[in-house]
Formats: structure tokens, sequence, C-alpha cells
């Protein structure tokens, strides 16, 4: 076996999805300590020092309780590298978790045990389902009362067209709920409710579900319908196939609690042992495998201001194959130049460290001074064009003030870097050189008046700007295109990179215009500059 190919088996790059509030960010932490990377929940080995280990570090994330942006944890657990990207929860931020769906291999998708699948599960999980993702499930909050855990499994059959098996089983529930028994290899995990400082034991290895030495852990009053549950369990649901849950067909379900660490463990060694190694990704030209010789892979997202002292961009490049090493010199689709990548970065959230190499499966960091965009790709030499990470027209508009008028450069240079994140989108009218920001979810105007508030010392006031939608303009005739822009100059802007943009008033303006100039195309959804 070559050195790549050990290299990419032993790499698992996954993200967790959920609706918010579903526990998402709770999991995160306790799978970074169950997988060592913390020394207790919240908090992680850092040059010796405790430091903040929580995926949500942004300022305005700590302060709302809610994820606003993705953050990338890697770290090593038994034999393997672990790349976990933790995702935005609410529908306003859904885009930045859309396009960190395109750089994993598989994902966990986490459910309240009181509520089940959700709006933004579904969305989510749809997602998966276009870019052929597999997914666990881990059904959290079994500490509290809920759905029945065959109800729930009907659910995820039922409304997501998913085979269900389960690999745990939950014993009792609520007030009442007592730990969680391995389906797999049989054991007994009982544990205090209470957040422990290190990792708890495992639990009781058993021959099965009839192991007399149930009977001196459990009263029959939980023992009993254990039991049962599991005969039912294996009499209805189907046995667990790998194949069958990495092509998208199965999903292998964990009951638990992150919050009191029951079936954390189990999780995380389905994800090193069930979850798939890096996966060939497909780029216009053709199918590239992660065991290539030559390095190549994809910016997916950029984050400003990740170190506010410096005011930085970072390019978060998802390898596709290689091994890249510190200094290599990478070709940039988009302009055919050669970048030099001196300093680039693993995460654990916030915290950063120099990467002397990676490999396909990783994520890594790439100090960007706006030339990397989303979407673009980077290779050693070859022209590959690695499609699939979306940008989405915003349904919500308005137009943005600095409440100093001697601020506006500094507003601008505040969109356009925010902009470069995608998170928002800003286009520049061409009559009266306006800004309008242009978002998802009405959320993400309150967030963005904090973050270039806080980042940039821009005081900024929303206003209506009188536009219901955006569209990104293209033509394979370019007189034709031109035409139309000179003819539409009130409704046209341009976007951060140029491209020019069709501001909306009302659903018929758009209509018209398209029915109009047949010729030209009215884009909801754009593909990254790779």
């Amino acid at each position: 076996m070559s050195a790549i190919s050990h290299e990419v088996g032993r790499r698992r790059t996954f993200a967790i999805i959920s609706h918010p509030d579903a526990g998402k960010t709770t999991l995160t932490e306790k799978l970074l300590l169950f997988g060592g990377a913390i020394q207790e929940a919240g908090r992680v080995r850092a040059r010796g020092e405790q430091r903040r280990a929580r995926s949500d570090w942004m300022k305005v994330e700590r302060e709302r309780g809610i994820s606003v942006t993705a953050s990338v944890m890697t770290f090593e657990f038994d034999g393997h590298v672990i790349n976990l990207l933790d995702t935005p929860g609410h529908a306003d931020f859904s885009e930045d978790t859309f396009r960190t769906l395109t750089a994993v291999d598989s994902a966990v998708m986490v459910l309240d045990a009181a509520k089940g699948i959700e709006t933004q599960t579904l969305k989510l999980f749809e997602v998966c389902r276009l870019r052929n993702v597999p997914i666990i499930t881990f059904i959290n909050k079994m500490d509290r009362d809920g759905l029945d855990p065959f109800t729930l499994m009907d659910q995820i059959a039922d409304q997501l067209a998913l085979e269900v098996t389960p690999l745990n089983w939950p014993v009792g529930m609520g007030g009442e709920f007592q730990g969680c028994y391995d389906l797999l290899k049989p054991r007994l995990s009982c544990m205090e409710r209470t957040r422990p400082e290190q990792v708890p034991p495992e639990g009781l290895p058993l021959s099965g579900v009839d192991d007399a030495q149930l009977d001196g852990l459990l009263s029959p009053r939980f023992l009993n319908p254990l039991r049962e549950e599991v005969e039912m369990a294996h009499g209805l649901c189907p046995t667990f196939d790998l194949e069958s849950y990495r092509e998208g067909h199965l999903t292998p379900v964990f009951f638990g609690s992150a919050m009191y660490d029951f079936g954390v463990r189990e999780l995380l060694r389905a994800l090193l042992d069930l979850a798939p190694a890096p996966r060939p990704q497909q780029a216009e030209q053709r199918l590239v495998k992660p065991d290539e010789e030559k390095v190549s892979g994809f910016v997916f997202k950029i984050q400003a201001n990740m170190d506010p002292n410096h005011r930085d961009r970072i390019a978060f490049f998802r390898l596709v194959s290689g091994q890249f090493r510190r200094g290599m010199k990478l070709k940039h689709a988009v302009t055919g130049k050669i970048l030099s990548v001196h300093n680039p970065l693993l995460f654990m959230a916030r915290e950063r460290d120099l990467a002397e190499e990676a490999w396909a499966g990783d994520v890594i960091g790439i100090p960007n001074h706006g030339v990397l965009r989303i979407g673009d790709t980077l290779t050693e030499g070859e022209s590959l064009k690695f499609t699939g990470v979306p940008s989405f027209a915003p349904e919500i508009l308005r137009r943005v003030r600095p409440e100093d008028p001697m601020r506006v450069k500094h507003l601008e240079n505040a969109l356009r870097q925010l902009g470069e994140e995608g998170v928002a989108r800003a286009f520049k009218t061409h009559l009266g050189s306006q800004w309008i920001v242009g978002v998802l979810g009405a959320l993400q105007f309150e967030v963005l008046a904090e973050r270039i508030r806080g980042e940039y010392d821009v005081p900024v006031r929303f206003e209506d700007a009188g536009y219901i939608t955006a569209r990104w303009l293209e033509s394979d005739d370019h007189r034709l295109l031109k035409k139309f822009v000179d003819a539409c100059q009130a409704e046209m802007a341009e976007d951060y990179d140029g491209a020019p943009v069709f501001l909306a008033r009302n659903t018929w303006r758009l209509n018209d215009a398209i029915k109009e100039w047949s010729g030209v195309r009215f884009q909801k959804v754009r593909e990254g500059t790779a």
C-alpha cells in the first residue's frame, strides 16, 4: 500500500447537521472529549494551556447561542485523522451548511427525541441525498421525555425514504433514562447524571441481551422492556448493511444524550469503523481519485477576521487528491497563476496551527487576500474544475448605509470582505453606486450589523431597498447581454466579482424580463468560480 493510500484510509471527514436546538454543538464538543481532543467539554489542550474549544467561536455566536458559520476541527484518535465540520443549524444561515456539505464524505444527522424530523432537517437531508452523502443518525436528548424509539425510526423511514437500522438501544427515557445497550458489540453503558470532567469508562461487555449479568444491573421494570424491544428491533429492522449505508440508502441509528455522554462513544466508533474514507470527486474533466499522486482540491468557504488583530481572510480548502506539503506551489484554475502556500493552517475551531503536510480528505486554511473565491480549484499543475459549490440568489434585499457618512469607504471594504465569505450578497448599483445587501434570512441582517460594527468599527443601518430578489445574468451572446444591461440600468448592479446582477422590484417585472430577453439567463443559483 502506498503512503497516500494509507493516509487516505486513516481519514474521516464528516459534517454534523441538525435543526436548531437539537444539541448539535453539545454533541460536537462531546465527540472532541471522547476523541481526546479536549480535556473537558468546552476546553482544549493547546500549548500547555486550557482554552475555549467551542465550535461556536464567533462573538455573535456566543452572545446569541446559535451557530452562524461552519467550523472545522481536526484531531487524531485511535489511528485515524478526524476532520469534523460543525455547521449552522438555523435556516437563515443554511447556505454555509450547503457549501460545507460539498466538502465532506459523510454526515451525522442529529434529531431531538421529542421532535423527530423537523423542517431544517428535511432540507439538509435533501442536500445530502443530492450528493449521495451517507448519513448516521443520532437521536439526542433521550434523558428528556420524547417520542417512542420505534415512532422516531418510523418517521425517518417514512419522511426520508431511508431504511433504518438501530445500532444501540435506549434503556428507559426521560427522568427514567438509564443508559444505552450496544447492539453491535453487546455491552451496557450506565452512567451517573453528571457532566464528567474526564471520559467515562466503557460499558460492561455482555454476551447478549439475555446475559445473566443484566439481572444484577437493571431492575425488571427496565430489563424486561429492554429485552422485548431489542427482540422487536431485530425482527422489524433490516440487518445493517455497510454498502447500503455508504450508498445513502440506509441510516444506522444511535440513541443517546450528548449532555450526559450516553451513545457518544458508540457514535464515534461507528464513524471510524463504518463511515467512508475520502471519496473520489467529480471534476468537469474527469473523476479525481484521492490516492492520486498530484494535489488537487477546491475552496468551499472563506472566513474573514478569524484573527481580528490581523483582519485576515482564510480560504477553507478541501484536499481531493495527493499529499500537500507546506510551501507547495499550486495552480489557480481561474487565472492560471501559481500560488505559493507558505502558511497553511489546520484548525480546532478558531485555534490554528501551521500544517506541515496534509492529505486527501483533510481541510486546510490558506491565508487569502482576495485572490481566492468560493468554488475555486487549486491543483499541482493540471487544469481541473470541481463543480457543485453553490451560491444562491438572496430572498431579502436591503440598502445599507453607515451611520457616519465619512465611513463609506470602510463600509465598502467590509462588504467586499463579507461578500467573499458568501454569507451575504453585496451588490453595487449602476445608478447612484449604492450598496444593496441580499440574504436568505432576516436574522442575517442583525448578525451582519453586529459583525460590521464589531469587526470593522462601522455602525450601519439597513433600509428597505424596493427589490424582492436578485438574479445573476449570463448569455452566450455577449452583445445581447450588454444590450440588456444598457437598457435596464436602473435595475442593474454588480456583485463583488464584477458579475452583472438584475435587481427585480416585483415578481411580474422579473417574469417579464425573462420572457422579453429569452437569450439572457437569469440565474438563481451560481456555481463557484472554479
